[in-house]
């Protein structure tokens, strides 16, 4: 197994205390590289925007190219795969996140740039009905002639749930972790996670021997979310992780869906809720999810890139029709790479797709027709 030469500064960025994953990328991207960060004087660390001089200590008084060598070591006796955010392999949809994290810890087999991917989530507390939708959900998914990708977080409930019947179904599905690959938590998941491993993976941007921490749980969830096109809430408490998934996924402009529930059920009210305040939408099948994602429309790979001889175009449209004649786009992209605001992104892309010329995909993904 071959690994990069400036690894253990790539897993040290992310252990210094205080150094987040939007700090981490500042300092990258104005020294230059991430070795370059720890050799940088402090001084000149200080003069970075959004460092300041409590950072700027705490990078130079850093104590963790150690612990980071150690966890190499540990990478390469347990077949670890890493992803780093500037790496080519680092999975696209994560990476146009804003707090995405600075690495991540793959073991398994599935593509995390699959072309369809959604995440399962919801309560711990799972009643009969949540866990016939996670079967029937995944069993619809398995008859289908395309590939899709089910993210979860193997916890007890709804996300347990959801990969047994990919198991069963043999769909492949990932489950993120909010500690390190070393352990896996609740243990009595061990024997599902090791079958993951064959038809999907296990995902962390924790290092081994990380302690099990309440808040890591939720630190997680921002994963779940910006790995997959659309989050999907099978059930959920009025207050629970679910909804904080959920939460994410609006930010990140990814599509919810949530199914829902009798209003005197206590593990329904959380979906019907966000339901109700046009948090998520309404869904009863997979057909409804493949409906709203346009999965069901197929698309022609030999696409010839011509805007029509009739249709005039604004210098602010034509430049969005350049773009995208490079290949398809996120709209997070769009906006960084035309520095023009998310709101009129929104509005010339609305305006391209009224005149023909693109056509959205899941994960607010754009395509020119």
């Amino acid at each position: 197994m071959e690994i990069s030469g400036d690894l253990p500064h790539k897993i040290a960025i992310s252990l210094i205390p205080g150094i987040g994953a939007v700090t981490a990328r500042n300092l990258i991207a104005y020294v230059g590289s991430v070795e370059g960060v720890f050799q940088e004087k402090e001084k000149n660390l200080m003069k970075i925007p959004g460092v300041g001089e409590i950072n700027a200590k705490k990078v130079v008084r850093q104590n963790v190219l150690d612990r980071a060598k150690r966890e190499v070591d540990f990478i390469l006796k347990n077949q670890i795969q890493t992803f780093f955010y500037l790496d080519d392999n680092y999975p696209a949809r994560l990476k146009n996140c804003s707090d995405a994290p600075i690495i991540l810890y793959f073991r398994g087999n599935a593509n995390l740039n699959e072309r369809r991917i959604i995440s399962v989530v919801g309560t711990r507390n799972a009643t009969n009905y949540g866990k016939d939708i996670c079967e029937e959900l995944i069993r619809n998914f398995s008859e289908k002639s395309y590939q899709i990708l089910v993210i979860s977080g193997l916890a007890y409930g709804i996300d347990v749930h959801a990969h047994k019947a990919c198991l069963k179904y043999n769909v492949p599905t990932v489950g993120v972790f909010a500690h390190g690959l070393d352990n896996i938590y609740p243990a009595l998941h061990a024997p599902i996670a090791a079958k993951m491993l064959e038809n999907g993976g296990l995902l962390s941007d924790f290092i081994s021997e990380t302690k099990i921490d309440r808040q890591n749980f939720l630190r997680r969830n921002r994963i779940i979310a910006g790995l997959a096109d659309a989050t999907i809430i099978v059930e959920s408490a009025e207050k629970g992780g679910a909804l904080v998934t959920a939460d994410i996924a609006n930010s990140y402009n990814r599509d919810v869906f949530a199914f829902p529930g009798r209003s005197t059920d206590p593990f329904s009210k959380g979906c019907n809720k966000i339901i109700k305040l046009n948090e998520a939408v309404l869904v009863e099948n997979a057909a409804d999810i493949e409906k709203a994602m346009n999965w069901d429309v197929k698309t022609s790979s030999n696409r010839v890139f011509q805007t029509s001889l009739f249709v005039e175009l604004t210098p602010e449209e034509q430049k969005l029709i350049d773009l995208l004649k490079g290949g398809d786009r996120f709209v997070d992209e769009i906006t960084i790479e035309t520095q023009l605001s998310m709101s009129r992104v929104s509005s010339l892309l609305l305006g391209l797709e009224f005149k023909g010329l693109v056509t959205s995909l899941p994960g607010k993904m754009y395509r020119l027709k």
